[in-house]
């Protein structure tokens, strides 16, 4: 039995912690990345690996040293190294004479590798060779895919996931207007993926809505897909499936429109609108035939005064 499989009872409350935040929970911690160098990997695949690992700081793991491991013929170490340090998505870099500059990126589900994409590193600008302001650590950045191929074909679909679970972050219930500082674009176009980073710049426009500026501040990546392992559609749909407390429950007699409005029907019993209290005003006032009528013809007798 694998040391990690082992059922572990905690002797310290750091221990108990510790496990404990590794539990199956209702609503997942942000997702980790790992970061590992290949056997051969030159000093282009590692200057992408660090900069990569300072864009996704502080939910990464850089791994320095070489690890010998082919991930598309022997996945084992990949998932020793996921479960070792807690990450479900890795970018594993590596260097030879027929896959240059390669770089392979992946997501694991219940520590077993999901999908893998192989990109071919064609053109790269660090962050050091960009010399602008740079976000601080842990911006959350916004993500931004240009062109047809990540709607129409299924590999570029998938990438294109892959790319939005690597980079989104940590969920928030909300954000300000001075938070949004960060911006990752995505160009897929004549079999090739661009790969921008912005810096957002509000300058004063004399209104309320400030003027938006990018400035370019790196890494700056052009890369061509190469091989791909997909999950299946049945594996695929299993990894998405959540929990039933997750799963807003239905409320009855409530509708929305096409813009949002909500529309509540309410159930309630049938009046008697004869009875309703209406303004007294002496147009409906009723006459005394008409009392009398109701009465059934018979007037109430006047008692006599004594």
């Amino acid at each position: 039995m694998d040391a990690l499989d082992r059922v572990v009872k905690p002797k310290t409350k750091r221990a108990k912690r510790f496990l404990e935040k590794r539990e199956p929970k209702l609503k997942e911690n942000t997702k980790n990345a790992m970061l590992i160098k290949g056997g051969n990997a030159n000093l282009t695949v590692t200057e992408v690996l660090k900069d990569i690992y300072a864009v996704k700081k502080p939910f990464a793991v850089l791994y320095k040293k070489k690890n010998i491991t082919r991930p598309f013929e022997d996945q084992t170490s990949l998932e020793f190294f996921s479960k070792k340090s807690d990450c479900s998505l890795f970018l594993f870099g590596s260097h030879n004479k027929k896959r240059p500059n390669n770089l392979i990126i992946g997501r694991m589900f219940d520590y077993h590798v999901l999908d893998m994409i192989e990109l071919g590193v064609e053109k790269f600008v660090s962050l050091k060779d960009v010399k602008n302001s740079k976000c601080p650590e842990g911006t959350k950045p916004m993500l931004i895919f240009a062109g047809d191929m990540f709607d129409v074909n299924e590999e570029y679909r998938r990438l294109k996931s892959l790319l939005i679970d690597f980079f989104r972050g940590p969920s928030v219930p909300s954000i300000r207007l001075a938070g949004l500082e960060y911006v990752l674009h995505f160009t897929a176009v004549d079999g090739k993926i661009y790969m921008r980073s912005y810096k957002v710049l509000l300058k004063k426009s004399g209104c309320k809505i400030p003027r938006i500026e990018l400035e370019e501040m790196g890494p700056s990546l052009d890369l061509v897909m190469r091989r791909t392992h997909l999950a299946s559609d049945d594996l695929y749909k299993l990894s998405l499936k959540q929990p039933k407390a997750l799963k807003p429950k239905k409320k009855k007699n409530i509708s929305h429109d096409v813009f949002g409005t909500t529309y509540g029907r309410i159930h309630m019993q049938k009046q008697d609108l004869g009875k309703l209290q209406t303004r007294k005003m002496k147009g409906l006032k009723k006459r005394p035939a008409e009392k009398l009528a109701e009465d059934g013809g018979v007037s109430p007798k006047k008692s006599k005064s004594a």
